[in-house]
């Protein structure tokens, strides 16, 4: 079977596997739900959830001994110039315990919280993108997340102690023609007695050049006493009949170890699938709720370190009798990455104390801290390349061999693309956070555009809708936002005053919500074909919840007394700086180039266009544009290698 051959999936079909693997039901409370309902429920978030003593003592003991061994132990240039983290960096990560950060103890991991295991991920990440990219895709969406989660006992006494000190993980789901339509995967697991033969390729798989262990998402073939659908197992790397055929090679992150991974005739044992046949996607959606706080951490991270650059550059560098960072076009740039950078940390301390809390549910909220937190870090590197000016272009490496300090801004500016594509690109997740969103409008009314649905289902939808909506829309007429003392706990006396923020936050809410809700009963069954009506929905989203998450933690640190003044500062800035791009949104809701769009693809799709590219090369090489991923023996030298001990 090759690429091009891969089993024929309907949209339809590809939506409903999407659908089932949703977590359906809604138990725990969710922040970013209800302000996508319109209804601002400033009290989830505040007052600011704090940790436990006890868990910031031990995180801080462990965020002590890794500064010590990423100042003292990694050589990041090295890193970049070899495309390759050295065996000993990794084998000194196993020996400080960095492979176990949110292992429990019980299995000989640090046991760190989701708070304190994404600081630790900042700053590894902050020397070395390639590492923080290591520890994360081994701990957040490897072997050790979904065995926490759904592990056996068994599982977990046999795997997660291997992982917390000794074995590197991965995951794999993404297949050569098969990316974020999981419906179309053709890696198959045929029942055979006891175990299951694994058959299929794997790409873009990180952590699988030097992986001990693997998390492989196959199809099970529907037969007699098997249900089947896409499973999660656990895979031996060293298991006959695995082979990584080829080590990927990209334009940032050159220390990852992402490569293509071949299953001929693989044989796993039953008992190392995780949960039940037919609930791999599941499995792998409910590891991503927490999963994907790591990337966000990160990108907070290389936000400190921008501003940090930006910082002293700027008030080094002269132009005109006075600091670069004195005249206005400049100055404009830093005060975006000082505020946004504040924001980043408050969106993503907020989701994972939550996390830790587990009091809320989550979903959205880790989904919009990855969205946005991708998105502004790499607008934030962008300017920081731009305030460095010529020397923002230039490598590292070549400012240091001509005296100058070696500043990696376009190696953070080639790291950080990455993060709008991994574990979900930005088009995916708008669309995964527009889903979630309008759950409650499919809940009550999806019956009604739902063009396989007979009379009397309509009618019953019809009926339960019409009191849904009597409740809801008369909430979305008035509400705090709209009072002049409203939430006057945020303007202290001495400080900026956030209130205004947070009411406009409120009277936002209710604008999206009205908004939605008329976008529905406009094109009801095409609203799924409205993706940048939908993009933009969640983009307005994501800005809501980042002023609230500043407005949260400014105050929070008032009350510690821990630089209040400036927080409020910071996000009182941000605050503004949101809300303008937040009106922008809503123009563009309904003021937008969206249909004239749709006819310029039909015509570049049909040849239309042909007559614009005449006048330029085309220097790619030959080539299919999908690799073949026909099923069968490895033709190619396993490129595996396993990080072992120096001695």
């Amino acid at each position: 079977m090759t690429a091009s051959s891969v089993r024929p999936v309907s949209e339809r079909e590809a939506r409903q596997v999407a659908e089932a693997a949703r977590e359906q039901v809604w138990h725990k409370p969710s922040f970013a739900k209800e302000l996508f309902l319109g209804r601002f429920r400033l009290d989830l978030i505040h007052p600011h959830p704090a940790p436990a003593p006890d868990d910031v003592r031990r995180g801080e003991k462990f965020l002590e001994k890794l500064r010590e061994f990423c100042e003292t132990r990694v050589d990041a240039a090295r890193i970049e110039r070899e495309a390759k983290i050295p065996d000993e960096t990794v084998q000194g990560l196993k020996e400080l315990g960095a492979l176990g950060m949110k292992i429990d103890p019980k299995y000989g991991g640090a046991g760190l919280t989701q708070v304190y295991y994404n600081k630790a991920l900042a700053l590894a990440g902050s020397v070395s993108p390639a590492i923080g990219a290591l520890l994360s895709a081994h701990q957040s969406i490897g072997v050790p997340q979904p065995l926490k989660l759904f592990g056996t006992q068994e599982q977990k006494d046999t795997f997660l102690p291997r992982c917390a000190r000794t074995d590197i993980s991965a995951f794999l789901l993404t297949e050569p023609d098969v990316g974020s339509d999981p419906a179309r995967l053709a890696t198959t697991a045929v029942p055979d007695g006891d175990d299951y033969i694994l058959d299929g390729v794997k790409l873009w798989t990180t952590n699988g050049v030097v992986a001990d262990l693997l998390v492989v998402m196959a199809r099970v073939p529907a037969s007699e006493g098997h249900k089947g659908g896409i499973t999660a197992f656990v895979v031996e790397t060293a298991s006959e009949g695995v082979t990584v055929e080829h080590r990927n090679a990209f334009m940032g992150l050159r220390g990852l170890e992402n490569g293509v991974t071949r299953f001929h005739r693989v044989r796993v044992p039953a008992a190392n699938r995780i949960g039940p046949e037919g609930a791999g996607l599941k499995i792998a959606l409910t590891t991503l709720n927490t999963g994907r706080l790591s990337l966000p951490a990160m990108c907070a991270g290389a936000g400190k370190w921008c501003l940090k650059i930006a910082r002293e550059w700027s008030a080094a560098r002269e132009q005109w009798g006075k600091p670069i960072a004195r005249h206005e076009a400049v100055g404009a740039k830093i005060s975006f990455i000082a505020a946004t950078t504040f924001a980043l940390e408050a969106v993503i301390d907020l989701a994972s104390q939550m996390a830790d809390e587990d009091r809320h549910d989550i979903r959205i909220e880790a989904a919009l801290a990855k969205l946005y937190g991708s998105e502004m870090a790499w607008r934030m590197a962008d300017e920081l390349v731009q305030i460095r000016g010529g020397r923002g272009f230039e490598t590292a490496a070549s400012l240091a061999a001509r005296g100058e300090r070696a500043v990696p801004a376009e190696q953070m500016l080639r790291d950080l693309r990455i993060n709008r594509i991994f574990e979900g690109s930005t088009e995916i997740m708008h669309l995964l956070i527009a889903r979630e969103a309008v759950d409650a409008h499919l809940s009550v009314a999806g019956d009604l555009i739902d063009p396989d649905k007979s009379l009397s289902d309509k009618g019953r939808a019809a009926a339960k809708a019409g009191g849904f909506y009597a409740r809801w829309l008369p909430g979305l007429v008035t509400g705090p936002g709209q009072l002049p003392r409203a939430y006057a706990e945020f303007r202290p006396p001495g400080h900026r005053d956030l209130s205004p923020h947070l009411r406009y936050v409120e009277r936002s809410a209710r604008k999206l919500a009205r908004s939605t809700f008329y976008a529905m009963s406009r094109w009801q069954g095409r609203m799924e074909t409205k993706q940048g009506f939908l993009g933009r929905i969640v983009d307005i989203g994501a800005e809501l919840f980042a002023m609230s998450a500043a407005c949260v933690r400014a105050e929070m640190l008032r009350t510690t007394g821990d630089h209040g003044v400036e927080a409020y500062q910071l996000a009182d800035v941000f605050c503004r700086q949101a809300r303008i791009r937040a009106e922008e949104l809503f123009e563009r809701l309904w003021t937008n180039t969206d249909d004239l769009d749709r006819k310029v693809v039909s015509g570049v799709l049909a040849g239309s266009y042909t007559w614009l590219e005449d006048g330029v090369l085309d220097p790619s090489g030959d080539g299919p544009w999908i690799a073949d991923a026909t099923p069968g023996p490895a033709t190619k030298e396993n490129v595996h290698r396993r990080i072992r001990p120096c001695v």
